[in-house]
């Protein structure tokens, strides 16, 4: 069962070429249609550095890449052991990428619709115009008999594209036998075609400034709904207001909505001490461009206390969160106002715990503090789009193919971002790979505990977070 953790809202503007959250394009007054995203469908931009990914595993893959210059691509995340991203352009699924952690490397998972954009150079069969109807319409399996062609690259397992005789792409799959082994069948299963649902491409140049005209109106009304909760909110709790700021995205859209419903309020910013360089350089920035109060809380040496006795934390004993986070923010709460009304950036189609959760609450360790989540309602796309309207200054590890900003080490990362930061923040990992070296030492772990990722799971504790109250 795939998780719909709200309505999905995506849809796409034939005419403008923009993904729109409404069924009308407010650029050009066209309708739009839906784009079918596997759930929870929480579709983000793809930056510069994400298409350069795409591009270079479909370039190794299948011998070409698949994005065309100036298209709008959008990444959905979808469940799956590590990572997986479906690929969103011209308004139609290309396919995905899905990272093998054991590998250290990305496959392509493509669907025939890609071919709409782009034209594999190897990896392909070719089978006879009597097979065509079988795969093409009833999604059935490349047989021997029905093989023409097998690319000599195509090695069992291998990702591959179906091609007709006379070029059309109609299907794609996976190689069930390598080129020689195929060649050499007489009967049998040489390509598994997978069914997806059918999506529709219409490839054409945007830029994001043309997504944002496209979108207009759904902007308009969901900061406008925003800033409305945020004054009754404010009105309803007599506290001083606060913006907890986490240097993330969603943090800072709602800074600005806050702003625009009750003026400049502090930032509680909870520096864990585990934050990357980029995420301080980003407080900085919204702290001189909007004259924002800072008030940071201090874990004072707590996470390596805590990290000498409990040992690394883990995505089912995430001790940090309540060390690092809670309750510094709860002490400096006290000392500083006694009680206070936090603004999060807390959105629904993050996490099912987040979709079932109230839209103003108190946590059960910070009892001194109210939360209230103004964009709980919003699409990872609301807000990026937010963000570009208002040109707010975002945090520029988002270009560097992260998409949530949190601690560099944080547990519930999946190993994809772990390797990539062990590879592009080698200072950062250095340090956090001697402690984590030193406690496999200290406890006899197996040899590849770290480089497995099971230093992230706690032997023996269940549940997916335990809290130390």
């Amino acid at each position: 069962m795939r998780p719909y953790l709200g309505r999905i809202l995506l849809r796409w503007c034939d005419q403008c070429h923009t993904p729109v959250l409404a069924k009308t394009c407010a650029a050009c007054g066209a309708p739009t249609r839906e784009v079918p995203l596997t759930p929870p469908g929480d579709a983000r931009p793809a930056f510069p550095a994400d298409i350069a990914l795409i591009n270079s595993i479909f370039h190794e893959h299948f011998g070409a890449p698949l994005v065309p210059e100036d298209h709008l691509v959008l990444l959905n995340k979808v469940p799956d052991a590590d990572r997986m991203e479906e690929i969103v352009i011209g308004g139609g699924i290309a396919g995905s990428i899905r990272y093998i952690p054991k590998e250290r490397r990305w496959e392509p998972i493509p669907r025939p619709e890609a071919c709409t954009i782009f034209r594999p150079e190897k990896r392909v069969v070719v089978v006879d115009d009597s097979a065509v109807p079988f795969i093409r319409d009833q999604g059935m399996s490349v047989l021997r008999p029905g093989l023409d062609f097998i690319d000599d690259a195509v090695r069992t397992g291998d990702e591959v594209f179906i091609l007709a005789k006379n070029g059309e792409c109609i299907g794609a799959g996976r190689a069930k036998a390598g080129a020689e082994e195929a060649r050499a069948l007489v009967k049998g299963s040489v390509v598994r075609n997978r069914r997806n649902v059918p999506s529709r491409i219409v490839p054409g140049k945007a830029t994001w400034q043309d997504a944002v005209r496209s979108n207009a109106e759904a902007i308009a009304q969901a900061e406008a709904e925003a800033v409305q909760f945020v004054k009754d909110v404010a009105a309803a709790y007599p506290l001083q207001p606060t913006i907890s700021y986490s240097g993330g995205k969603d943090s800072l859209a709602t800074m600005l909505v806050v702003r625009k419903a009750i003026g400049s309020v502090p930032l509680l910013f909870a520096d864990t001490g585990l934050e990357f360089p980029d995420t301080y350089e980003n407080v900085e920035a919204v702290q001189q461009k909007y004259g924002a109060g800072i008030i940071r809380t201090t874990t004072s040496g707590k996470f390596s206390e805590t990290l000498e006795r409990e040992g690394p934390p883990a995505v089912n004993a995430r001790w940090c969160c309540s060390v690092c986070k809670l309750l510094p923010v709860r002490e400096t709460i006290r000392s500083t106002w006694g009680e206070c009304l936090s603004f999060i950036g807390q959105r629904r189609y993050e996490s099912l715990a987040r979709a079932d959760s109230d839209r103003v609450w108190r946590n059960p360790t910070v009892k001194v503090q109210v939360s209230a989540a103004p964009i709980q309602n919003w699409t990872a796309l609301h807000v990026w789009l937010y963000l570009f309207r208002e040109e707010a200054p975002y945090n520029r590890l988002y270009e560097h193919r992260l998409d949530r900003i949190g601690c560099f080490m944080c547990p519930s990362s999946d190993m994809a971002l772990i390797h990539m930061i062990e590879t592009d923040f080698a200072g950062l990992w250095g340090g956090w790979r001697e402690r984590l070296e030193a406690w496999r030492e200290a406890h006899d772990l197996p040899a590849d505990w770290i480089e497995s990722g099971a230093w992230r799971l706690k032997e023996g504790v269940h549940g997916k977070e335990r809290h130390h109250h």
